[in-house]
């Protein structure tokens, strides 16, 4: 390409390489609770800096900074959220988010991106420095903690797809569970369902705690341990498995679809949540660069397209795969059936 070619400048290059502020500015106003005071009416530069106890050049560096990346819009000397971030950011807001800032900027996922050129050789992460998926590793504690309220609309979404296929479930197993959300959701809709949540014991502890308030935590059970090895009992009607395949590779995934196929009753449904990107898998491109993030912080973990999902399902005694949106979410829902004998 010749030099001075019109319209070829490095400006995506430059802001690509500090993107890392934007990460950090914006983390900075949630810990301020900056879009809290906003949401109150506190709009006014003085005001502002002595209601969140900043300096005013301190605070006016940040605003304009986030005035520039959409976040708060300004009106000659007044500040105001962007819609979305009233919406999630205001910790007053029941739609509050701010708290999953903890799980996307946790230590893991940092240490695992500044090890990137390393993880593209390997073709994953160095196990004795970034795995996540170490037993009871303490960032899915966080994540149980941070990140339900990311999740509702899915879950419950998810929970209206597996109930039109069985109404009545009796029995139903959340693998992985995490935050709890998936099985409850299901729970809440479906009197007669008894759910089994598989998770470490102190994620667990979280996921009951959701299950009570959300007042199914008489039908709410659970079992500590890894979905490869703990006794998962059975048989289901339904098994929900979300945010979790992606954490492995090809080899792994067969092995835990063939294990939850043992649990499940003959003509009951399987449900899988995922990072879904199309068969190009560079769309959408919010889905597509999941990928790289499970190169960076596990071993094996990839994502996979649809075609890929359906060859591992039928492979492990499933049939019927079909692939659905989910409300609220960039990841889509797999559902497919124990194939009869």
């Amino acid at each position: 390409m010749a030099d001075g070619e019109p319209g070829v400048t490095p400006e995506r290059i430059v802001d690509t390489l500090q993107a890392f502020q934007r990460t950090e500015a914006l983390r900075a106003a949630i810990e301020l609770d900056l879009f809290s005071a906003l949401a109150e009416g506190v709009d006014a530069l003085p005001a502002l800096a002595k209601r969140l106890r900043c300096s005013e050049r301190g605070l006016r560096a940040l605003l304009n900074f986030l005035v520039t990346l959409g976040f708060v819009s300004k009106d000659g000397d007044r500040y105001r959220a962007a819609p979305d971030a009233a919406r999630y950011l205001d910790r007053r807001s029941p739609a509050f988010l701010g708290d999953s800032a903890a799980f996307y900027t946790s230590p893991t996922f940092r240490e695992g991106f500044l090890e990137t050129a390393e993880a593209v050789r390997r073709g994953g992460s160095d196990p004795e420095r970034v795995d996540s998926m170490r037993p009871d590793h303490p960032v899915w504690v966080e994540y149980a903690r941070a990140m339900a309220p990311l999740f509702r609309g899915a879950a419950d979404s998810l929970a209206g797809i597996v109930l039109a296929r069985t109404p009545s479930p009796r029995k139903v197993l959340d693998v992985a569970a995490g935050h709890g959300l998936f099985g409850i959701a299901v729970a809440r809709r479906a009197p007669s369902a008894e759910v089994t949540a598989v998770d470490w014991p102190a994620v667990l502890e979280l996921a009951k705690a959701h299950a009570e308030e959300a007042g199914v935590g008489d039908r709410y059970h659970t079992v500590a341990g890894s979905a490869f090895d703990a006794p998962l009992g059975g048989p289901y009607d339904a098994i929900l498995v979300a945010n979790f395949l992606h954490h492995f590779g090809t080899a792994r995934v067969d092995e835990v679809l063939r294990r939850l196929a043992d649990a499940l009753a003959t003509g009951g449904w399987l449900a899988i949540v995922e990072f879904v990107p199309n068969d190009d898998r560079v769309t959408p491109p919010s889905v597509a660069r999941f990928g790289l993030s499970m190169v960076a912080t596990t071993p094996t973990g990839d994502v996979y397209t649809f075609p890929e999902l359906a060859q591992r399902l039928a492979s492990a005694g499933f049939a019927s795969p079909s692939l659905h949106a989910l409300a609220r979410s960039p990841e889509r829902a797999v559902i497919a059936q124990k194939a009869r004998a």
